[in-house]
């Protein structure tokens, strides 16, 4: 990861479901030896969900400060500063909630992308690759597929470093780990 005076580092990190891209993640941030955030994206609407939140604080631990930023991630990385490493878990989820509360998505994109090319912290950004699997059925879910494949396109253009988990293995696209 960059060291303060020095151009940060960006990597995206991403891979399918349970794939162990957010345990990997966790610790590439955990490498750098700075104070770590962690912006959250996801909303617990039910139980389960709560539940999955709970499991990756407690993984997390205390050495993180989480800014809930189910929308406005872009602000959150704006409030960073160099001296930060940042991981943002997930774009997915930031994609889904900007979807369904209508949000003018070009426009919520192009302002996620400018914070992130000009965010002075290292950024780790989780992921998921949604485009490998069948044609989904519904009209949302495949724009949805299509909104996501071209955000990681565009998450990965952004980015200096690009790891595909698979299986908990990490396989390097673009850039290297240190």
């Amino acid at each position: 990861m960059g060291s303060t005076g020095v151009q940060p580092t960006h990597t995206l990190v991403l891979g399918g479901a349970a794939s162990g891209k957010s345990a990997f993640a966790e610790q590439l941030a955990g490498r750098a030896g700075k104070p770590m955030v962690y912006i959250a994206t996801a909303q617990a609407f039910d139980t389960e969900m709560r539940d999955r939140i709970d499991l990756h604080v407690a993984r997390r631990g205390d050495a993180w400060t989480t800014i809930e930023a189910p929308l406005d991630v872009a602000g959150a990385i704006r409030s960073l500063s160099s001296h930060q490493i940042c991981l943002l878990d997930c774009a997915t989820m930031w994609l889904s909630n900007q979807m369904l509360a209508e949000c003018d998505i070009p426009e919520a994109e192009a302002a996620l992308l400018d914070a992130i090319r000009t965010c002075a912290a290292d950024l780790v950004i989780v992921t998921n690759e949604v485009g490998q699997g069948i044609v989904p059925e519904n009209p949302l879910a495949r724009r949805f597929r299509d909104a996501q494949g071209r955000l990681n396109i565009r998450l990965a253009g952004a980015c200096h470093g690009v790891v595909q988990v698979i299986a908990g293995l990490p396989r390097v696209l673009k850039g290297a780990l240190e």
